[in-house]
């Protein structure tokens, strides 16, 4: 049977041609079933190509959110998310990602190898493994880069969505660990590829803050309670090694942290100690 998609593309519309480069990448996929929608984080979707829905977001919801609007506008039983700076350089992609999933039913999320089309050098951080190794090489991840992944609409309904509160950054490792919690595991495919230019998040004003809220909200919300301290204590100390010589980052990241413990950070819903233990067992116990 072909598998029906739905797509979700997130945009502010700030970066017209990029939009429509992703697009129109996801309407070339050969053997699926397409339903795509547009979500406009505080814009409304114009000159959309035929058949793409659009969704008008009075004002900027922050990205976990916006996602998360798409879905309500589309079917399928995958879902697929896009922002609006990637593409999708190969038709067969998403054929060959469900593929993938229907060979092996225990892998609840994939994420593909991210490449910037241009031959910059491509960040480290878009491979999420502490040992990053080579990015063709393909494993088990306990985190994903947000801006392209697939998983099966029962399984993201499952871990109730992408974390609203975070607005921004952290949101994928918190719907990673609510799939490993369902006793599945998260894939990264370094044999698959999407495009998205190499652009330090460092640009964001608040990134050292929202990094370090969500940092602690991360915990707060998914962590069985003794290991919260151990987690955001071994960020804190990370973080500390990285930024020593950046006060100013310093000083952002902290003000960040404190607002992780004194703001509400949503609904908690700890991971299971058999997750815990799966994860462990899978090289990546959750206090790193």
């Amino acid at each position: 049977m072909v598998p029906r998609v739905g797509v979700v593309v997130l945009t502010q519309g700030t970066r017209p041609g990029d939009l429509d480069r992703g697009i129109r990448s996801i309407l070339a996929q050969y053997g699926v079933d397409l339903d795509v929608v547009v979500v406009g984080n505080g814009w409304q979707p114009v000159d959309l190509p035929s058949g793409v829905g659009g969704v008008a977001l009075p004002e900027n919801l922050g990205i976990p959110a916006g996602r998360n609007r798409g879905v309500e506008h589309v079917t399928g039983e995958y879902l697929f998310f896009l922002d609006d700076d990637a593409s999708i350089p190969s038709t067969t992609f998403l054929s060959d990602a469900i593929a993938k999933l229907r060979r092996e039913p225990d892998i609840g999320l994939l994420q593909p190898r991210v490449v910037d089309p241009s031959g910059a050098t491509n960040p480290r951080r878009w491979v999420p493994r502490i040992r990053k190794g080579e990015a063709t090489d393909s494993g088990n991840v306990f985190s994903v880069w947000e801006g392209a992944v697939l998983l099966p609409r029962g399984v993201f309904d499952a871990t109730g969505g992408w974390a609203e509160p975070f607005f921004y950054a952290h949101e994928g490792i918190e719907l990673a660990w609510r799939v490993w919690d369902q006793g599945l595991r998260v894939w990264y495919a370094g044999d698959l590829v999407a495009h998205h230019p190499a652009i330090e998040p460092t640009r964001h004003s608040y990134y050292y803050r929202l990094n370090a809220r969500n940092r602690v909200w991360l915990a707060r919300r998914n962590l069985p309670a003794v290991l919260i301290p151990l987690y955001v204590g071994s960020w804190t100390g990370v973080q500390l090694i990285r930024w020593a010589r950046r006060p100013a980052a310093l000083r952002a990241w902290f003000g960040g942290w404190m607002a992780g413990w004194r703001e509400p950070s949503g609904e908690r819903r700890s991971i299971g100690w058999v997750t815990v233990w799966r994860m462990t067992r899978s090289g990546r116990p959750p206090l790193i």
